[in-house]
């Protein structure tokens, strides 16, 4: 992705225009994410910042994030220090992936002191640190020990070291042809991996992207370039320099040929096929924002959710290996009528034993061409004793077939059931939703119902509403969250002559088209429904997905199944492609 120190620098320039504002809220909604919420003459914006290893960034928000209910230790530390700052000015040391917001605070002396929130943007080395007016670090949101680095750490009380320095030219220092001129004196390397030696700040797309610009025929080695190439070289990058300034530049969008967001620049790329659509966004902030909009929300519910994945995928884990032994246990039990048939021919022969007979050689009646058996005897038991023991066995194992045969119908229940938690965990956006999962997790039994406060009364949960669609023929269609609320809408809520529609042999939400008197359910209708019903599934993510759908009647909950858990007959079945886009303009918020 094309978060470098360049595109910083534009985002710093939006923050810029927030200067004289003040901070209204802070908020910590992810273990290392942070919203800080600032007031100005220009209204109210929501600037997030992520230290995330996976997606690291600095920019305006305009999402809806869920705050947890008790704020994190630096958060409130942050609320300590930072409460109703103002931004004075926000730094940045060249196009170094380091931003200092420096905000003017009071402190508990009642003196105004300027304390500075700094935001390294760097991968997995990423960090939000918060410095007094002497550089010493107040907290970090990550702190680094001795033991995590020896080189630089980043810890309370500690004088503040920046990063090491690359010894990179930096664009806006330097003319276009003093950079030109660096790239061909380094190493003879392809001409894009030499400008990201070379020149601090840009992404190894936007080094393509100089490179496509000068030799568009085809990528050539830095010492190889003709006086032509490195004009051209020289001439674009002042071109990316103009960029850089503020007012200049423009956010561009880049989508590979399914429509998926693939990157994203401050400025138009020419690098990428036809094929590869390109977009111009608003603004550079609503740039990111959108880009990853849909992978922060995965994120912080991931992590949210991670004791209870860890959980259900530790239950699912076992189930399958308790199955596995009780088929292999019916497998051997499937092998009972033998032991009969051996206690038959002990029986026929008693005859001819004797106590302390170790094997019996005779003739298998039972095979069709009668050939000799040798069955093993216990010598401490009499003739009889032996015959007994094999119809015992017999006896034994016709038993366990009837028992295992229904505990392995009630596992594979089970299975199927936490595997639609699962896939519902997966598929959570929201605090509330993630709330809905957990209650259910606890009504069956699999973890205890958390409290936090045992002594004084918690209100009920609200009760979360389905995901609600209007289709394009004006059709309401309803959407399950989890699984006890799949049961109140097909089973409480809807009516005969909806129509239900479920994927196909793979976990997912119920989905209802609300019926509407005098109308059929029409072709295009069904068809959204299908594909809403795809999208909140497992399969979400695949292709030619099947879904069931039937009239409302027909469809039964078996006495005794899990939540969620039906079965339905007389259904068709239609076959879709999950369209999240088509999905959520159906959607009513």
């Amino acid at each position: 992705m094309a978060f470098d120190g360049a595109y910083l620098c534009k985002i710093k320039q939006e923050i810029q225009e927030m200067a004289g504002g003040r901070i209204d809220k802070i908020g910590q909604p992810a273990r290392d994410t942070l919203v800080v919420t600032l007031r100005a003459a220009g209204g109210t914006r929501r600037l997030l910042i992520s230290a995330a290893a996976a997606g690291a960034k600095i920019h305006f928000t305009t999402a809806s994030i869920e705050n947890p209910k008790a704020a994190p230790m630096f958060c409130m530390l942050l609320r300590k220090h930072l409460g109703s700052g103002k931004l004075l000015r926000v730094e940045q040391a060249g196009l170094d992936r380091v931003l200092s917001l420096v905000f003017e605070c009071v402190n508990e002396l009642g003196d105004r002191v300027e304390l500075t929130l700094l935001c390294e943007i760097m991968g997995r080395h990423s960090n939000i640190i918060l410095l007094d007016q002497n550089r010493k670090i107040i907290d970090a949101i990550k702190r680094v020990d001795f033991v995590t680095s020896e080189a630089r750490q980043v810890l309370p009380g500690m004088t503040y070291t920046p990063p090491p320095q690359q010894h990179k030219l930096c664009p806006l220092e330097n003319s276009g042809e003093e950079l030109a001129r660096a790239v061909c004196a380094g190493r003879d390397v392809p001409l894009s991996k030499a400008i990201l030696e070379q020149v601090e700040g840009f992404s190894p797309m936007i080094c393509r992207e100089i490179a496509h610009f000068t030799c568009p025929e085809g990528e050539p080695t830095a010492g190889s370039l003709t006086p032509a190439q490195k004009e051209r070289l020289g001439f674009y990058f002042e071109a990316v320099r103009a960029a850089l300034q503020p007012g200049s530049g423009e956010p561009w969008l880049v989508r590979d040929p399914s429509g998926k967001m693939l990157d994203f620049a401050f400025l138009q790329p020419r690098q990428f096929p036809a094929e590869y659509p390109l977009e111009r966004a608003e603004s550079f902030s609503g740039l990111v924002d959108s880009f990853y909009a849909s992978k922060d929300t995965a994120e912080r519910m991931r992590q949210k959710s991670a004791d209870l994945h860890k959980l259900l995928t530790n239950i699912r884990d076992r189930l399958r290996r308790k199955l596995a032994a009780q088929q292999e246990d019916l497998r051997r039990a499937e092998g009972r009528e033998r032991k009969k048939e051996l206690g038959d021919i002990i029986s026929a022969n008693l005859y001819t034993l004797e106590k302390g007979d170790r094997v019996l050689r005779a003739v298998d009646f039972f095979s069709e061409t009668g050939e000799m058996v040798e069955i093993p005897l216990d010598p401490m038991l009499s003739p009889s004793k032996n015959a007994q023991k094999y119809y015992n066995e017999y006896k034994k194992l016709t038993t366990a077939q009837a028992k295992l045969q229904e505990l392995i119908q009630s596992g594979t229940q089970e299975l199927q059931y936490i595997e639609t938690v699962l896939s519902e965990l997966e598929r959570v956006a929201t605090e509330a939703e993630l709330q809905g999962i957990r209650e259910e997790v606890a009504s069956q039994g699999y973890t205890r119902e958390h409290r936090e406060d045992r002594g004084r009364k918690t209100q009920k949960p609200t009760r979360l509403a389905p995901l609600r669609y209007l289709s394009s023929d004006g059709f309401t269609i309803l959407c399950g969250r989890n699984n006890l609320q799949n049961d109140q809408l097909t089973l409480r809520e809807a009516h005969n002559y909806d129509l239900w529609l479920h994927t196909q042999k793979i976990p997912g939400s119920h989905t209802i088209i609300l019926s509407q008197p005098g109308r059929d359910f029409p072709l295009r209708t069904i068809e959204e429904a299908a594909v809403i019903a795809a999208c909140n599934s497992g399969a979400r993510e695949s292709a030619k997905v099947p879904v069931d759908y039937t009239q409302i009647r027909n469809v039964k909950k078996p006495r005794g199944a899990r939540p969620g858990m039906v079965i339905y007959e007389n259904y068709q079945t239609a076959v879709v492609n999950p369209d999240q886009a088509l999905a959520q303009s159906l959607l009513q918020k």
